[in-house]
Order: C-alpha cells, then sequence, then structure tokens
C-alpha cells in the first residue's frame, strides 16, 4: 500500500465555524502563545469566551497553546503549564486537581497510515481527578487518565492510565502504585 495524499479528505471533519476559528488563531497566537502575557486570568476569560467551560483558581501559564476552546472543560484547582499544547481535535475533560507540567502534549488526532489517503482519526480525552502530567509528556487520543495516575516526565500515553498508579516509558508502562 502506497501513502496517497491526493485523497486526504476531512469533508466529514466540522470543528466550529470558519470564522470563529480565524479569530481564535490570531487570539491564540497572541494572548495564549505569546510569553509576554504572564496573566492567567485574562486567558481563562478569553479562553470562556469562546465556550471553553472552566471552573475555578484554574492557572494557565505563558506560552500554552489550545487548537479549539470550545472543545475543552476544565474543572477547579487545574494548573496547565509552560508551552502545553492542548491540540483538542476532540472533546478534552480536564477534572479537578490537576496538573499538566510544562511542555505536554495532548493530542486527539491522529492518522491511519493504513490507509492510502492517510485518514484523520480523532478521539477524546479525559483526565480525572487528581491526575499528574509530567513534563514532556504525551497523552493520545482515546485516552482516559483515571483519578491521581501520574505519567512521568517524557512518557507517552497510548492506553488508559489505571487510578493511583505511576506509568513511565514510551509507550508508558505501570511502574509502581502512587502513595
Amino acid at each position: 500500500m502506497k501513502t496517497d495524499l491526493s485523497k486526504y479528505n476531512i469533508d466529514w471533519y466540522k470543528p466550529g465555524g470558519k470564522l470563529v476559528r480565524f479569530l481564535w488563531f490570531y487570539i491564540n497566537a497572541i494572548f495564549m502563545q505569546s510569553k509576554l502575557n504572564p496573566f492567567s486570568g485574562f486567558k481563562v476569560l478569553l479562553l470562556r469566551i469562546f465556550g471553553a467551560k472552566i471552573g475555578r483558581w484554574v492557572v494557565v501559564k505563558p506560552g500554552v497553546n489550545i487548537k479549539y476552546p470550545w472543545k475543552l472543560a476544565i474543572g477547579n484547582h487545574v494548573w496547565i503549564g509552560e508551552n502545553v499544547w492542548i491540540d483538542n481535535l476532540d472533546d478534552v475533560v480536564i477534572k479537578n486537581h490537576v496538573c499538566i507540567s510544562q511542555g505536554a502534549m495532548l493530542l486527539c488526532g491522529n492518522h491511519n497510515y493504513k490507509k492510502p489517503a492517510f485518514d484523520l482519526l480523532v478521539g477524546k480525552i479525559i483526565i480525572e481527578d487528581g491526575v499528574w502530567i509530567g513534563a514532556k509528556s504525551i497523552v493520545t487520543q482515546n485516552v482516559v487518565c483515571e483519578s491521581h495516575s501520574v505519567l512521568a516526565v517524557n512518557s507517552v500515553a497510548s492506553s488508559n492510565l489505571d487510578s493511583y498508579a505511576v506509568y513511565r516509558g514510551n509507550p508508558a508502562k505501570k511502574a509502581s502504585d502512587r502513595v
């Protein structure tokens, strides 16, 4: 099988209106991704204006990139570190007391390398209460990080993480229980 990108088609994928996506692209670049805007409250306000459901006491550090805020739900007491990328082509749910450390990536999309057209694949990500996603770690589509699980630094979660367990590596494997 040969890849034939001329057959790539995402007509079925409707992430939001063109005007809203256009406006968000620039707002995201100027106010969210910029290192010159340290004001978390202002970023939370912009996310809410663009449809994100966000709880109280959420901290969004500089350099954060969020694809579509209208596909994002964040609970209370959540920290999102510098340079986090939330590529939410599908819904991302981040519950309460979650820490997503610097440089982490939440990737809701991928491509089907088994198909000639390299079809787009999308799926949700759910991060339950008390989870810690370590620096430079990746969570892929259709993954649930169960309550109080930990994904260690520079690890890749391509399958669900059990509650109160620590995972590390690529692919992430259970290393220990969270005490």
